[in-house]
This record gives C-alpha cells, sequence and structure tokens, in this order.
C-alpha cells in the first residue's frame, strides 16, 4: 500500500509487535509532553502541534540514550 508521502506501509507477522515498539515509544512520549497538556480546538490545530513536536523532537529535544545529543546530531554523528 503506497501512501501520500510516497511511503509504503511496513507490516511484520502477526505476532511480531518488535516493529512498533520504537513509534509506539515515540507516540507515548508526544503525547505526555505535548497533547494532554494543551486544549486543541480543531483538527488543523492538532496536526499543526504534532508537525512542531517531530521538529523539536528532532532538532532540539536532548536524549540521553543519544549520548545527550538530539536525534539529528546522533545521526549525523554516525554517518561522519
Amino acid at each position: 500500500m503506497l501512501m501520500k508521502a510516497g511511503m509504503r506501509q511496513s507490516m511484520s507477522r502477526v505476532g511480531r509487535c518488535i516493529d512498533n515498539g520504537p513509534m509506539e515509544g515515540f507516540w507515548g512520549i508526544l503525547k505526555s509532553e505535548m497533547y494532554y497538556l494543551r486544549k486543541f480546538s480543531s483538527k488543523e490545530e492538532l496536526t499543526n502541534a504534532i508537525e512542531d513536536y517531530i521538529e523539536f523532537y528532532n532538532t532540539k529535544r536532548y536524549q540521553l540514550k543519544l549520548k545527550c545529543m538530539t536525534p539529528m546530531e546522533y545521526h549525523s554523528a554516525a554517518a561522519a
């Protein structure tokens, strides 16, 4: 199934939920750090808030598991 952005959905075999672990963790963090703290009056406002949070998460939120770097800093360092 081809998605709007040209991405293909990944599905593992039944009973193999390990593929979903990183995304489930991310959505849990997003909800606790952004979603539950605010009220949204429209779908557009929520969509913009999610997009802003993803930008923040990738470029400004330092993570202990990534040696106190942001995800973008960590991936840039790994690629060098």
